[in-house]
């Protein structure tokens, strides 16, 4: 059958396919190894919708803005981002975190999509699956979100992608979770609960440090300044996502480092672990093992499960009549009450190793604002008062 050529406007041709599509040729450069046109083809169903692709891409070649279109689907470009691109520049929990996302999330759902094929639309209706179907939260999304706006970020600044479709979908609405600090009669009753616990210390130093629960199960002989009354936080125990996977220390979140000052109190608790710890040692004989030398071991000197700690705490604040608590709200509940005994917003800041003021002040607002209250309260009695 004889093919029906045609000039199009601008360089390349159009030709009737044997298949009945239509195919446009067109010429991006000259192959520096042989000296030859290195041409590619646009296809459609009518001579018309190939005339106007061509007419695009050749009008991106006249402005330097055309992008060879790569073969690569989307789970092929995840596959390689994971491996070349995110295995070196993030944490190894982060990455783990980021590959169960895209196996099990992102890659079933638009793996097969080629990578220059990709819409906005496309993405937009994944993530409302998301929600609608799988019944994820919104913070889950986010994260998945996250994961797949950096792959495709990196693809644009490879030039594979002229534009990150991520940027223009909308993610829905996260609501913080109320934090649930102790009272202080709540506070008093759960420290006399916890009182000659096997992880009785663990839990009291976190109430009064604030540490997250990572840091003070990877916090090191060597961070314990006695005679300062100073913790340094420089590293987190954690555990890799991936199925048996093993702990390790790892660097802080967001890999802020900082100094702690603390009550003598805690330090006299710290000194008590010591000992305790001298005592297992002693018991334990050749089988102990304590080689990151950490604050809080077993009884062989390994470290402890964050799981295991968890379930002992809940079990604790259940049969107090707590049975909402979790063990992060040990850290909540010593940042109100530095809140309230009068720091200032920054040093809260800096104990917690929040990023910024701003994002403490967006957690623990509801406190500053019964402070507040409390401060117009007590000038109103002044006032009553002066004015007689």
């Amino acid at each position: 059958m004889k093919s029906n050529t045609k000039n199009a406007k601008g360089s390349g041709t159009i030709r009737k396919r044997s298949d009945g599509r239509w195919e446009a040729r067109y010429t991006t450069g000259i192959d520096s190894k042989t000296g030859k046109q290195i041409q590619k083809s646009v296809y459609g169903k009518t001579q018309k919708e190939v005339r106007q692709k061509l007419t695009e891409v050749t009008a991106e070649i006249d402005s330097g803005t055309y992008l060879e279109q790569t073969k690569d689907t989307v789970g092929e470009w995840l596959d390689t981002w994971l491996k070349t691109y995110a295995l070196y520049s993030v944490k190894s929990y982060t990455y783990d975190a980021y590959e169960r996302s895209c196996n099990i999330h992102i890659k079933p759902a638009l793996g097969r999509i080629r990578l220059s094929a990709l819409t906005a639309p496309q993405i937009q209706q994944f993530y409302n699956s998301l929600i609608t179907e799988k019944k994820l939260s919104p913070k889950t999304v986010k994260n998945i979100h996250g994961v797949l706006h950096r792959a495709l970020g990196q693809a644009v600044k490879l030039g594979m992608l002229r534009s990150n479709p991520t940027n223009v979908c909308d993610l829905p609405k996260a609501h913080r979770k109320e934090i649930k600090p102790m009272e202080q009669a709540e506070i008093t009753k759960f420290l006399q609960a916890i009182q000659g616990t096997k992880y009785g210390l663990v839990y009291q130093i976190t109430l009064f440090t604030g540490l997250r629960e990572g840091e003070v199960l990877g916090l090191t002989w060597d961070c314990i300044d006695f005679q300062h009354n100073a913790i340094y936080i420089n590293k987190q125990l954690q555990k890799t996502k991936k199925v048996g996977g093993t702990y390790c220390l790892a660097p802080t979140k967001n890999s802020r480092n900082r100094t702690i000052l603390t009550a003598p109190s805690v330090m006299a608790l710290l000194r008590k672990q010591k000992s305790q710890q001298a005592q297992m040692r002693l018991l334990a004989g050749e089988a102990w093992n304590n080689s990151w030398d950490l604050v809080f071991t077993n009884e062989l000197g390994g470290h402890l499960c964050h799981c295991t700690v968890y379930k002992k705490f809940k079990a604790i604040v259940r049969e107090l009549g707590m049975p909402e608590e979790r063990f992060h709200d040990l850290r909540h509940s010593f940042a109100v009450a530095s809140i309230e005994s009068g720091d200032d917003i920054k040093t809260v800041q800096s104990n917690l190793g929040h990023a910024t003021a701003s994002f403490t002040l967006d957690v623990y607002g509801h406190v500053t604002q019964k402070m507040r209250q409390q401060s117009a309260d007590r000038m109103e009695e002044f006032i009553q008062k002066v004015s007689g």
